[in-house]
């Protein structure tokens, strides 16, 4: 394109954008505002007040209280006796003895406050143990049941077997469903574990034989030795107060042993049928140690204890 004919188009271009800004400006009649001259404002300073000034100075510090009175001495009182009612004089007229005459204030006497009666709080009843001894149930027999035999020759070829084997079994008379039968059993043991082990042993041999573990506790006559529990077995020995009937009386005297500071529990065994709970501090880990338990509960409490192994 033509450098003339560029600068022609650019220049009509700006003709048009002035006229756009200024030709409706001038149509309107109405062009830029000029801003109004600045004006200068005197303000008039009040007149000074016609009265003068007074200077005070006011104290900081406060003023010192007055001196408070002496308060009454209350050691001086005079004693009253209290104890006989006063006397109206006769001689003097009660019109004029009121009048003339000012009544002393009467001090009452402090009546005693009565003797706090401390409660005393009854003392827990003695817990009855089975049969009073300690020893009741004391050790607790483990048995490998092996069945009730209507025929004595059965039972008898079944314990003759066992006992070829190395088991100590036995047969003994019961009565089952009103006949008479035998009982197969092996044992006693001392723990549950022994007993379990030879039920298995059983099992392995004569697999038609049904086995069972059960317990039987047996009153202990004296204390457990010290060899009662072998160095490769795991075990403790523990005190023994008694075996009870109901669990709420064994946890009676379970509580009046730890209220003792003893460490007490209660445990459950099958005495000849019967259920009996068993109250027991401990275990200690020597018998040693049980000795000295069962000292320890006998100043405290006046319980006696039985040694036995846990």
């Amino acid at each position: 394109m033509d450098l003339s004919l560029k600068q022609r188009l650019l220049g009509a271009a700006v003709l048009i954008a002035l006229a756009v800004i200024f030709v409706p400006m001038f149509m309107s009649g109405s062009g830029p505002q000029k801003s109004a001259p600045m004006e200068t404002t005197t303000l008039a300073i009040p007149p000074a007040p016609d009265r003068e000034f007074q200077t005070r100075d006011l104290p900081v510090t406060p003023t010192p209280a007055s001196p408070a009175a002496p308060a009454a001495d209350d050691s001086r009182i005079t004693p009253v006796d209290t104890a006989t009612a006063p006397k109206p004089d006769d001689a003097t007229p009660a019109s004029t003895s009121a009048a003339a005459t000012t009544p002393a204030p009467t001090i009452a006497a402090a009546k005693p406050e009565p003797a706090k009666s401390e409660t005393v709080a009854p003392k827990p009843a003695p817990v009855e143990v089975a049969k009073l001894q300690p020893g009741v149930a004391a050790n607790g027999r483990y048995f490998v049941h092996l069945g009730v035999y209507s025929s004595s020759k059965n039972a008898t070829d079944l314990v003759a077997s066992l006992k070829k084997d190395g088991f100590a079994a036995y047969s003994e008379g019961v009565d089952f469903q009103g006949k008479s039968a035998e009982r197969v059993r092996v044992g006693p043991f001392a723990n549950r574990a022994a007993a379990e082990s030879a039920r298995l042993r059983i099992k392995q041999l004569k697999p038609s034989v049904p086995g069972s573990v059960v317990e039987n506790a047996a009153d202990a006559k004296a204390d457990a030795p010290a060899a009662a529990l072998a160095a490769n077995r795991a075990g403790a020995f523990a005190v023994q107060l008694g075996a009870l009937k109901t669990v709420g009386d064994a946890n009676k005297l379970r509580d009046r042993l730890r209220g003792a500071g003893f460490a007490a529990f209660v445990d459950k065994v099958n005495s000849n049928g019967t259920t009996l709970w068993r109250v027991r501090a401990g275990p200690e880990v020597d018998r040693a140690a049980a000795e000295k338990l069962r000292g320890s509960i006998k100043d405290k409490l006046k319980l006696d204890g039985m040694i036995v192994t846990q």
